[in-house]
């Protein structure tokens, strides 16, 4: 059995372990609250851009025209990783790098093989992870957590919607953790570029009689950046909310974790202590014992 001495310092070292992660539990539920208030304010508008865009869809012909919706065979292949900057926040990142690695290894395994699957992180755990397992990063936008706004988050999204109209890339995959609630994270992957507009048979069915000014041709145009821009946006800030989530879930374990442990600790602490009370009481005795005789 552990001496005193030594378990008295896991206990002191306990109590410091669990007022830390309570405080930071405390922190990560301030922040989890702003965060989630954000994502639920941002899906209905990016959920009615995307239905804007459907509907326009169904009535054109020539869609595919857009830069951004030629479908080519995707010879080079660009997955942006979005993950945290910081760790103590459970499997949330460990699963969605599983999950890139997945996606890559089933869908484009012909295109890993040949080296010509490149990733950009978004989050330094994720970019330490990819590294780890042998694949291939071409850069980080790490910094974007400093200050996550819908103008920094489009000057990203905007680099990466340049370099497919160039034909750096062929096919862009977007793979995140979706904000379900403080507990459960869903990753997820969407494939960002080329775009698939999905055919809506309610709205070919709809017959309303609008006058569109401009032209529907223009207003696809220029939808089809926009819901880029707002689906790379919607997607960081559900990371954003998903990880604090996870984080205060995480604490609120090891807190618990940490409150079990002293327990147990101290229980240890007085058996010991009471071991001890009895084995001087012993050697008094038998010392008086050993005088009278």
């Amino acid at each position: 059995m552990a001496g005193l001495k030594e378990i008295r310092t896991r206990i002191a070292s306990v109590k410091t372990t669990r007022q830390v992660t309570s405080a930071m539990k405390m922190v990560s539920a301030a922040k989890l609250k702003k965060a989630q208030d954000a994502i639920l304010q941002i899906r209905p508008y990016a959920e009615k851009l995307h239905q804007i865009l459907t509907s326009l869809s169904a009535s054109l012909e020539n869609v595919e025209d857009s830069v951004y919706t030629q479908s080519r065979i995707p010879a080079k292949v660009l997955v942006i990783l979005v993950s945290s900057n910081r760790g103590l926040c459970g499997g949330f990142n460990t699963n969605i790098a599983k999950k890139a690695i997945e996606l890559v290894k089933t869908k484009y395994s012909q295109q890993l093989q040949l080296g010509n699957v490149e990733f950009i992180c978004l989050g330094k755990q994720g970019e330490r992870q990819l590294k780890h397992r042998g694949m291939k990063v071409s850069g980080n936008k790490n910094e974007i957590y400093d200050e996550l706004t819908f103008d920094n988050v489009n000057e990203i999204a905007s680099e990466i919607m340049k370099a497919f109209v160039e034909r750096s890339y062929d096919r862009v995959e977007l793979v995140y953790n979706q904000f379900k609630n403080a507990a459960v994270q869903v990753q997820t992957s969407e494939q960002f570029l080329p775009v698939e507009i999905e055919e809506d048979d309610e709205a070919q069915n709809t017959n309303f009689d609008f006058i569109y000014e401009p032209s529907k041709e223009y207003i696809i145009q220029e939808l089809i950046p926009r819901s880029l821009k707002i689906q790379f946006y919607k997607a960081l800030l559900d990371s954003n909310a998903a990880e604090h989530g996870a984080r205060m879930t995480a604490m609120h374990q090891a807190t618990d974790n940490a409150t079990a442990l002293l327990g147990d600790l101290t229980l240890q602490y007085n058996k010991a202590r009471q071991a001890t009370i009895t084995n001087e009481i012993l050697e008094i005795v038998s010392g008086a014992e050993a005088l009278k005789g």
